[in-house]
C-alpha cells in the first residue's frame, strides 16, 4: 500500500500524468465513467460520477459537493449544527488513484474513494476518510505503531420482485446450511468472480444465521483500504444482486425479529512487523501494550456505541444472547462479549491473531468506527489501563451484584442513550474534533427525532433499504 498522503490542489507530482494515461486505459477497457464514493456520517455512500475524460481535471482540482451532506440523515433530511447544514460553501472531492478500480459488477464503470478538502486547499475537518488517515499516521509517529483491519460484511436478500416495502427471503434453506448456498449458488459465483476481478482478497463466504442472510470476510488491510474495501464490497454485492433479480440489505435489522446484520470490526496492532498480539507475556498471547488496547476499548465502548451502531435499527439487533455483544466484557473466542480475541489457530497466531469488535454493523460510516476504535484502543495504551477479569459464557447469565463487581456494564439500548455516553467520552470527541463530532451528535438526534412514535417493525421498515 503506497504512503497515505493528503490531496493537493493543482495534484501531487506525477498525479496528472498519472491520471492521463490510467484514464485512457480506462477508455480502452471500455469505462465510460468513474464513481467518485463517500461515505456520509449516517453512514449512506454519497457520489459523484465524471466521465472518464474528465479524471485528470477531478485530479488536479477536485469536484464539487456541497459539505451539507455531512448533515443528512438516512431518509435525506436535513439536521443543522452551529457550521454544517447550510445551503452555502462548497468542496472538492479529490479521487485516490491508488484505490481506482474497474467495477466487475458494473460494465462501463470504475470506482474510487475521495478525500474532500475545502476550496482554499484546506483538509475539510468534517471528512471522515481523512479523520481515519490522519489517526493512523499519528499513531505511527507517535507510537510506532501500525494496525491491520477488516470489516465483516452482512448482508439479507430479498426478491426485488417482492413490493417496494416488503421483504420476502430469497432463500428457504436453513441457517448456515447447503441448501441456502445451493439455491443461489449462481449468485454468489458471480459476486466471488466480480470480487475477485477486483482484486478483493476473500476469506470466506457463507449463508448465515437470519433468512436470506449470507455474511463475507475479506483479508487484511491497513485500516484506510479496509475501510476502502468495505464500500467497494457492498457496491460490488448491490450490483450483483440486481442482475440475479434480488435485492441487498446491510440494515442492522431488517425485520423486527430475529438476529440481525453485524458490520464486525477487526483489529491488530503492529510494531516493526510483529504483531502485539501474539508471543507476549500476558493472557493468550497479549503484549501488555495489547492488553491495554483492549482495555481501551472496553472503557470507550458505551460512547463508541454512537459511532459503530449509529442506526435506531441498529438497536433492534443489540439484545443480549444473540451473538450481538452488548456488554462491556471481552473473552477469548465469547461471541457474546463486546470485545471478542481471536488468538487463531497454533502455529499461526503471529498473523491470525486480532480483536473484533462486535456491537458494529454496516450502517456505521466505516472511517469513523475504525477511526474511533483505534482511538480508544490507543488511550488504553497511553493511561496503562488494566484489563479486566476474562469473562467466559454469556455475561447476561451473570447476577448484577457480580456483573457490577467485574465491570461488565450493558451497552446502551437506544441511540439516544448512546448519542449521551458519546457526548461524555472526551477522548473520542476530541479526536473527532468539533465538526465532526457535532456532526455526529446531530445526525444521531435526527435519527431518533426521525423515527419518533413508530414500534419496532416500523422502525426497520424505515430502514430496510437504507443501507
Amino acid at each position: 500500500m503506497p504512503p497515505l498522503v493528503d490531496p493537493v490542489p493543482g495534484g501531487r507530482p506525477g498525479d496528472l500524468a498519472r491520471a492521463h494515461a490510467l484514464a485512457h486505459e480506462l477508455s480502452a477497457q471500455g469505462v465510460r465513467a468513474i464513481v467518485l464514493a463517500y461515505v456520509d456520517t449516517a453512514g449512506i455512500c454519497r457520489v459523484k460520477t465524471v466521465p472518464w475524460q474528465r479524471l485528470q481535471q477531478a485530479v488536479a482540482w477536485g469536484v464539487g459537493m456541497s459539505p451539507v451532506f455531512d448533515t443528512f440523515l438516512a431518509n435525506d433530511a436535513i439536521v443543522r449544527t452551529d457550521v454544517l447544514g447550510s445551503p452555502d460553501g462548497d468542496l472538492r472531492l479529490y479521487p485516490d488513484l491508488d484505490r481506482l478500480v474497474v467495477l466487475a459488477g458494473q460494465p462501463g464503470w470504475a470506482w474510487a474513494p475521495v478525500d474532500r478538502i475545502t476550496q482554499e486547499g484546506d483538509l475539510h475537518p468534517g471528512c471522515s476518510r481523512t479523520f481515519l488517515r490522519r489517526t493512523v499516521a499519528d499513531a505511527e509517529a507517535r507510537h510506532g505503531l501500525t494496525f491491520k483491519a477488516g470489516v465483516e460484511i452482512e448482508w439479507t436478500l430479498g426478491r426485488a420482485a417482492a413490493p417496494a416495502d416488503e421483504f420476502a427471503p430469497a432463500t428457504q434453506g436453513p441457517a448456515y446450511g447447503a441448501t441456502r448456498q445451493i439455491e443461489l449458488s449462481d449468485y454468489a459465483a458471480d459476486l466471488l468472480a466480480a470480487l475477485d476481478a477486483q482484486e478483493v482478497p476473500v476469506a470466506q463466504f457463507h449463508p448465515e444465521y437470519a433468512p436470506g442472510q449470507f455474511e463475507l470476510s475479506t483479508g487484511a488491510l491497513d485500516p484506510v483500504a479496509a475501510a476502502d474495501q468495505s464500500v467497494l464490497v457492498r457496491q460490488t454485492i448491490r450490483a450483483i444482486s440486481q442482475k440475479h433479480g434480488l435485492r441487498a440489505s446491510f440494515s442492522p435489522a431488517v425485520t423486527e425479529r430475529g438476529v440481525g446484520n453485524g458490520g464486525h470490526l477487526h483489529l491488530s496492532v503492529w510494531r516493526h512487523g510483529v504483531s502485539l498480539h501474539a508471543g507476549g507475556s500476558g493472557r493468550y498471547g497479549m503484549t501488555r501494550e495489547a492488553e491495554s488496547f483492549v482495555a481501551g476499548l472496553l472503557a470507550h465502548l458505551p460512547g463508541l456505541t454512537a459511532v459503530i451502531a449509529p442506526s435506531p435499527a441498529s438497536y433492534l439487533r443489540l439484545k443480549p444472547s444473540q451473538w450481538a455483544g452488548v456488554f462491556t466484557a471481552w473473552g477469548r473466542e465469547t461471541r457474546e462479549t463486546g470485545v471478542r480475541v481471536i488468538t487463531g489457530t497454533a502455529g499461526h497466531q503471529s498473523q491470525d491473531a486480532n480483536l473484533e469488535i462486535k456491537p458494529a454493523d454496516l450502517a456505521a460510516n466505516p472511517y469513523l468506527a475504525l477511526g474511533c476504535a483505534i482511538v480508544a484502543g490507543l488511550d488504553g495504551i497511553t493511561s496503562g489501563t488494566a484489563l479486566p477479569e476474562e469473562v467466559v459464557d454469556d455475561p447476561a447469565r451473570l447476577i448484577p451484584d457480580e456483573a457490577v463487581a467485574r465491570g461488565v456494564r450493558r451497552l446502551p439500548t437506544s441511540l439516544a442513550q448512546a448519542v449521551d455516553a458519546f457526548r461524555e467520552d472526551e477522548v473520542v470527541c476530541t479526536a473527532l474534533g468539533p465538526v465532526l463530532a457535532d456532526a455526529v451528535v446531530a445526525v444521531r438526534e435526527g435519527e431518533t427525532a426521525a423515527v419518533a412514535g413508530l414500534d419496532e417493525a416500523g422502525v426497520a421498515a424505515a430502514y430496510r433499504w437504507k443501507y
